[in-house]
Order: C-alpha cells, then sequence, then structure tokens
C-alpha cells in the first residue's frame, strides 16, 4: 500500500471544514426528499403533467448518478476545494433557477443542473474530510459526517414541509441558498486546497465520456424500469448497455496514463470488499425504504405524515449513534462493527418480512433494529473506503463508493419492485389490484389479493436480508483485522 499523503489542516481548521462538507451534503441528500413532497403542489401550480414530474425528480438523479465518478476524479486533479466550490455554486444558482421557475420545462433544468452541481460536491466532502483529518481521527470525523447527514435527511422533509406549508412549494427550493452561502464562506475561510499532485491537471476526458454514458445508461434504464410498464424492452436495454459500458470504462481505465479511476485502486483487497458491501448494504436500505411506505400507506391505511413519523426514528437512530460507532471504530477496527452492523441489518429487514398485524412489533421495532445496523457500520465502512487508498487519491475513492452507493439503490428499488410484481402477478388468482394498489376492500377478492400482497412483499424483504448477509460474508472475508485508524491494504 503507498504511503503518501496530504498532510492534514490545522486541529483549529477541521471543525469547520467537517461543518461545511456536512451543510454541503446535506443540501444534496435533502433535495430529493422535500422536493417529492413538493410535487403535487408543483404539478397543480405549474400546470404540468406526470411525465414532467417526473423528470423533475430523474433530472437531478440521472445527471448526479452519472456524474459522481467524474466529480471524484476532477477533485483529485483540479483541487478539491475548487471543485467543492464549483459545485456548491452551481448548486445554489441551479436552486435559484428551480426557485423561479415559470414552467416545468425550465423546473426540469434546473434539477438537471443540480445534478451536476451535487455531482461534483458529494465526492469531495469525504476525500476533503480524509485530507484534513489523520487516520486515527478520521473514523470519529466520518462518523460525524454521516450521522449528522442523516439526522438533517430525516428531518428535513417535515421542516420543508413546514416551510411550503407557511409559504409556497418554492420555499423547498430558497432555503438552499442560504445554506450555500454559509459553506462558500466556511469554505473560503478554513478549507486548505488538496489534490493528487502525482498527475496533471489534465481531466481524462476519454474515461469521463464512457462513464458518464455508462452510469446514465443505467440509472435512466433503472428509473424507467421502476416507472414506466411501456418502456420494459428498452429500459433492460439500457441497462444492459450501462452494464456492458462499466466493463468497457475499467477496462479502458487500465490502459490510460492517468485514469479518472485507478484500477490499481481494486488490488487492494480491503477497497473491492468495502465497495461490494456499499453495492449490498445501500441496495439493501434503498430497496426496504422503498417497499415499507407502500406497506404503511397501501396495506396498514396510514397517512403520508404518519408514515413521515413512522419512518423518523430510522433517521434520528443513524443521526446519533453513526459518530460513537466511528469512535469505536478507531479503537477495536472496522471488521466487527462491519460484521456485527450487517447482521443487524439483515435481521432487522427479516424482521420486517415477518408482517405482524401489530404496527410497533411488525414495522417500527424491525425498522429501527435495522437503523442500528446501519448506525453501526455507516462510519466504519466509509472510513475504511477511504482508509484503503493512498490520501492523493481520495477523490477518485470517494467518487467511485458514491457511485456503487446510487447504483445500488437503483438496482434494489428496480429488482424488489420485479419481484414484488412478479410474485403478484404469478399467485394473484383473483386478478384484481396490483402490488401496491389494493382493490376496495367490499370488493369479491380482495382478501386473496391481500394475501398475495403479503407473499410478494415478504419475498422482496427476504431477497433485500439476504444481501445484508452477503455484507457479512464479504466482511468476514475481505476486511482486515486490524486496529482501527490505519492504513488497510
Amino acid at each position: 500500500m503507498m504511503t503518501d499523503r496530504v498532510e492534514p489542516c490545522s486541529p483549529q481548521q477541521r471543525p469547520w471544514v467537517l461543518a461545511a462538507t456536512i451543510l454541503a451534503s446535506a443540501m444534496a441528500f435533502i433535495d430529493g426528499s422535500v422536493v417529492t413532497i413538493a410535487l403535487p403542489v408543483i404539478r397543480t401550480d405549474l400546470d404540468a403533467s406526470l411525465t414532467e414530474m417526473l423528470w423533475v425528480l430523474n433530472a437531478y438523479t440521472l445527471l448526479l448518478g452519472a456524474l459522481l465518478m467524474v466529480g471524484g476524479g476532477a477533485g483529485d486533479r483540479l483541487g478539491r476545494r475548487r471543485v467543492f466550490l464549483a459545485g456548491t455554486l452551481l448548486f445554489a444558482l441551479a436552486s435559484l433557477l428551480c426557485a423561479l421557475s415559470p414552467s416545468p420545462e425550465v423546473l426540469i433544468a434546473g434539477r438537471a443542473l443540480k445534478g451536476i452541481g451535487a455531482a461534483l460536491l458529494v465526492p469531495q466532502s469525504l476525500a476533503i474530510i480524509s485530507a484534513c483529518y489523520p487516520a486515527d481521527e478520521r473514523g470519529h470525523a466520518i462518523g460525524l459526517w454521516a450521522g449528522a447527514s442523516a439526522l438533517t435527511t430525516a428531518l428535513g422533509p417535515a421542516f420543508g414541509g413546514f416551510l411550503m406549508d407557511l409559504f409556497n412549494w418554492r420555499a423547498a427550493f430558497w432555503i438552499n441558498l442560504p445554506l450555500a452561502a454559509l459553506v462558500l464562506l466556511l469554505t473560503l475561510a478554513f478549507m486548505p486546497e488538496t489534490r493528487d499532485r502525482s498527475v496533471s491537471g489534465r481531466l481524462d476526458w476519454g474515461g469521463t465520456l464512457i462513464a458518464f454514458l455508462a452510469c446514465g445508461s443505467l440509472t435512466l434504464g433503472l428509473t424507467w424500469l421502476t416507472e414506466s410498464e411501456g418502456r420494459l424492452v428498452l429500459s433492460l436495454a439500457l441497462v444492459c448497455l450501462g452494464l456492458a459500458g462499466l466493463l468497457i470504462f475499467f477496462w479502458y481505465e487500465g490502459r490510460v496514463e492517468q485514469p479518472l479511476a485507478p484500477t490499481v485502486l481494486f488490488r487492494s483487497r480491503a477497497f473491492t470488499g468495502t465497495n461490494l458491501m456499499t453495492l449490498l448494504l445501500y441496495g439493501t436500505l434503498s430497496g426496504t425504504l422503498f417497499l415499507v411506505p407502500i406497506d404503511l400507506i397501501e396495506y396498514r391505511g396510514l397517512t403520508p405524515t404518519q408514515v413521515g413519523l413512522a419512518m423518523m426514528p430510522f433517521g434520528l437512530i443513524i443521526g446519533f449513534l453513526s459518530s460513537p460507532a466511528g469512535k469505536l471504530s478507531d479503537r477495536i477496527g472496522a471488521r466487527p462493527m462491519l460484521l456485527c452492523g450487517s447482521l443487524v441489518v439483515a435481521a432487522g429487514v427479516a424482521g420486517l418480512a415477518f408482517q405482524f398485524d401489530n404496527f410497533w412489533l411488525g414495522v417500527e421495532l424491525p425498522l429501527c433494529i435495522m437503523a442500528l445496523g446501519m448506525a453501526i457500520v455507516v462510519s466504519p465502512l466509509t472510513t475504511t473506503v477511504m482508509n484503503s487508498v493512498p490520501d492523493t487519491r481520495a477523490g477518485s475513492a470517494s467518487g467511485i463508493n458514491n457511485t456503487a452507493s446510487r447504483l445500488a439503490g437503483l438496482f434494489a428499488i428496480a429488482g424488489a419492485g420485479a419481484c414484488a410484481a412478479v410474485l403478484f402477478q404469478t399467485f394473484n388468482q383473483a386478478d384484481q389490484g396490483k402490488f401496491g394498489l389494493f382493490p376496495d376492500p367490499n370488493t369479491s377478492g380482495y382478501d386473496a389479493v391481500v394475501s398475495v400482497y403479503q407473499l410478494a412483499y415478504a419475498g422482496s424483504l427476504v431477497m433485500l436480508a439476504v444481501g445484508a448477509l452477503g455484507a457479512a460474508l464479504i466482511a468476514a472475508w475481505f476486511i482486515p483485522s486490524i486496529p482501527g485508524g490505519k492504513k488497510v491494504d
């Protein structure tokens, strides 16, 4: 393992640098959930079609997913502080454009620009933390970052909904402007510039284009797969094209002098293992959080407000426990944390699959168990990724890991939805209703529909629980058992 590293910034600078990265990441994480709440009002106010509203969501997801690796590589070459500032400024300007949008088309364009801004700033957050904190303090810092991000993500929809009730839907975008201003001030005042000085400032444009096309095809194909019944063939074709593009991308990156995503990073067992764990654990997380609200609203009859309250403990547990988990990981090492946390996540998801009629036993307790497992793994997982590569390559490592988590979510949502739909269509003898949409309770065959729905829901969750068990096996086989705060190979 290479030992070259960037000297960390002074202890006085670190809290302010951490605050800037937390606020910037929170803007990007909150944006999707808050905008989802605002969609019904936006649709009425702008007289938008359903397709246009879907693209308000998809434009952001598409550009973010397609450009994360590009953003990470650009930071290593051009300077992480510089790219972080550019991403934050672009995100703020795009938020202003969204807030002033007179039409759906302008709003979609603004959301696409926000996706580009987020793709620039999100990978830099972890890379900057890695550059500014020594390895023995990195787990605690990343735990604070993950915990604060989870807290803001959990509380963001409630706060955004309050602002929209108090003003209008445009408040969901106005709120980003003061946050971005504070991030810019903290960055300019306290954040040092860091980069990979072993490479030139020239970006790998060939790799950039291939990564954009591959990740963009995957993102678009998986998004359409879950949202449209009339594009199945095209969606699958895009997914296959994206997977082939990723293979071509890594083949190409192994043959250029200054690659965007150096394949040498994957020679580290820890880096390869933690990225595989990221795919499985974040896939489990995203798939579960996709299915549970459907179950709460359609099957258990909760209102959207009640669903928000039911899901809030999930984010609060991760928010408050991630930092202590990061400290413990620094002390005892990542392997036991990753192994234990993955098993706890699997237990929580399996608990949801039992579908007990009692809400607290059937939903809230398993969700809290799953949240505990994620709180245990989030910080050690991210810290191991960053400690398994030279500090000069932190941006590329962060971009790859963020791309893995983003694509994992898209794969899991598409896979869980497809699994549920296949099971439902196979066993629905009553031929009424469909997954996530029940017929009237007084309709003939309603009980049969409910029984098949329960089978489809449980089958999807079992599939996700198996993914978490797979992450535990990877932790046992790939992650070395060494003390925390040290470089891993």
